[in-house]
């Protein structure tokens, strides 16, 4: 019985051991960007950029914008991929370098007609929600 309690104990803190020196990331793998990976419910083209809508909890529903300049200029922030069909996309994956929004990567399907493209109403007014937009707030 004696050996027993010794050997429980003995792995006990051997578990605990090897577990604190797993969580350790040499400073040479390690960055100082973070991601989060969004998967989006519907994605809106307009003139003036993307309005994107995701899931936040289990009935709500989070938009973020994407104006069309973040694509198009130097050093642009945000990136659009177009995929076949598939189960993963689209999705929004945001970079964030030391805590502060660096760029972004939208996952889109290829073809326009697929279920999770929406149209704007053309009487909407959607310019305002472009205005002045500097980062990307994800909202859970």
């Amino acid at each position: 019985m004696k050996k027993l309690i010794i050997t429980l104990l003995f792995l006990t803190v051997l578990a605990a051991g090897v577990s604190l020196f797993a969580q350790t990331i040499a400073p040479e793998h390690s960055s100082e960007f973070y991601y989060v990976n969004v998967h989006l419910e519907k994605v809106y083209p307009t003139r003036f950029g993307y309005i994107l809508m995701y899931r936040k909890g289990v009935n709500d529903l989070g938009r973020v914008v994407v104006p069309n300049d973040w694509f198009t200029r130097a050093g642009s922030q945000s990136e659009l991929i177009t995929l076949p069909k598939g189960p993963s996309w689209p999705s929004l994956t945001v970079f964030y370098k030391d805590g502060e929004f660096s760029h972004l990567r939208l996952y889109v399907h290829s073809s326009r007609a697929h279920t999770t493209w929406g149209n704007v109403p053309l009487n909407a007014d959607v310019a305002s929600l472009f205005e002045n937009v500097e980062t990307i707030h994800i909202e859970y």
